[in-house]
């Protein structure tokens, strides 16, 4: 999955520079405040799309004694200071440029540079919308919707650019929207007003993102379907009497902490006991290839086994 997050990233950031570069530029020449917004908005998805890459590049670094359980968590960090961004540098400034302009109006010139950056922005923002969307319902069972597979979903990545993608889509429409009836209306306080707006969006999806960041970053358990699956394998051997919940943590998308405690059937010897755990931490991994760190432990009391547990 990490390589189609990475698909999903490069499309939004190739974009997001060209169409940075076109606002600023349209900007300039018509004085639009909704365009000045828009074009910080770009400006703050590019870097937000490179800080995604950081964390799924330092993601992937190996367990070390510091981190014994990996740096699966660091996209999950890197996804929550995106939000942080959007919230600050695009929804505040976006705010407060137009409570600017509603203060300060200006008569828009020639409003032709507007229509089509904004007509190919909105191309572009489609495109690499439709790719992370592409991406992500490789990975979201076909029945869900959209906002359910993303509050449920742990690639923080993908979802993070689909986020990005559909306030930025949304925001096009609005300074679209925001230009036409200025010109129209012959009324400036508009273009201000349109501003606010994309503010105010930027602000709701930082938000929904910071929270979902927040979650992950808490320690989320695997999926009810995960966790089934482990049950499953655990009900069917024949030295296994009773077992705990599983417990489970995500450290990354495709990254999944298990501990189970397991009762075994009276009688079993070590090495019985033994190889039974080896068994089941393999069957487990080979069933559920997310789950990458699997420790079992035993309650009973095992001949030779002062301990009276074994770990796998």
């Amino acid at each position: 999955m990490a390589g189609g997050s990475k698909l999903a990233i490069y499309g939004a950031v190739g974009a997001n520079i060209l169409i940075a570069t076109s606002k600023f530029i349209a900007s300039f020449f018509t004085g639009s405040s909704a365009m000045l917004a828009e074009g910080i908005h770009s400006l703050v998805d590019t870097g937000n799309g490179l800080l995604l890459l950081l964390g799924l590049k330092r993601s992937k670094q190996n367990p070390d004694k510091l981190h014994p359980f990996g740096y699966g968590k660091e996209i999950y960090f890197w996804s929550f200071v995106v939000s942080m961004l959007i919230f600050a540098l695009g929804g505040g400034f976006a705010i407060y440029e137009g409570i600017h302009a509603l203060q300060n109006p200006e008569v828009m010139e020639d409003p032709t540079w507007n229509y089509a950056v904004l007509g190919a922005a909105i191309v572009f923002e489609s495109i690499a919308l439709a790719i992370s969307l592409k991406t992500f319902n490789k990975s979201r069972a076909k029945k869900t919707n959209l906002i359910s597979s993303i509050i449920k979903s742990k690639d923080a990545a993908t979802f993070a650019v689909i986020i990005e993608d559909t306030a930025a889509l949304a925001g096009l429409l609005v300074a679209l929207l925001g230009v036409f009836l200025s010109q129209q209306l012959n009324n400036p306080y508009l273009d201000g007003a349109a501003s606010i707006v994309i503010g105010a969006i930027l602000l709701t999806v930082a938000t929904f993102l910071a929270r979902e960041s927040k979650e992950l970053l808490l320690g989320e358990s695997a999926s009810p379907k995960v966790i089934d699956k482990v049950e499953k394998i655990l009900r069917k051997n024949i030295n296994i009497k009773d077992w705990s919940l599983p417990q489970t943590m995500h450290f990354g998308p495709d990254k999944i902490l298990l501990v189970v405690e397991i009762d075994m059937i009276d009688g079993l010897s070590l090495e019985a006991a033994e190889k039974t755990m080896d068994s089941l931490r393999l069957e487990i991994k080979n069933k559920e290839p997310h789950i990458n760190q699997v420790y079992l432990q035993t309650t009973n009391k095992l001949p030779g086994n002062n301990f009276g547990n074994t770990n796998s």
